[in-house]
């Protein structure tokens, strides 16, 4: 019988990610064909992408190919991905993952320069003569 996952899409700013959890004998990540720790510059952001994995007991494969942004955004799209795939997988799951935060996009974007300012809201320097 073929194995069994849940796909989900996790987002954030200009980054996505397809994620496949299913279950396994101990918990894995790779991401675009690389092992986690070698796709992902820092320890750190490794560990933001697993962080659903410590709030669900249990140990799961996950699989994801991510798109745009930069690795910290690609980190918290596969975070996302995880805690979707975790709540189909487990619906008693989703009061703890909310509760975290994991459930919720975070909808901060980079701001669209204006025309007439130099940036977003940087305005031109001021001259007197």
């Amino acid at each position: 019988m073929a194995e069994r996952y849940t796909e989900t899409v996790g987002r954030r700013k200009t980054a996505s990610a397809r994620v496949r959890v299913s279950s396994a004998k101990s918990t894995s990540l790779t991401v675009n064909d690389r092992e986690g720790h070698k796709y992902f510059p820092l320890p750190t952001m490794v560990d933001d992408a697993l962080a659903p994995l410590r709030v669900v007991p249990g140990s799961y494969a996950v699989t994801a190919v991510v798109k745009g942004g930069g690795h910290k955004a690609q980190a918290e799209a596969v975070r996302m991905g995880i805690a979707r795939a975790l709540v189909e997988m487990d619906s008693l799951a989703r009061k703890d993952l909310k509760q975290k935060g994991y459930l919720k996009r975070d909808p901060r974007a980079k701001e669209r320069k204006k025309f007439g300012l130099k940036a977003a809201r940087r305005a031109p320097q001021w001259s007197k003569r």
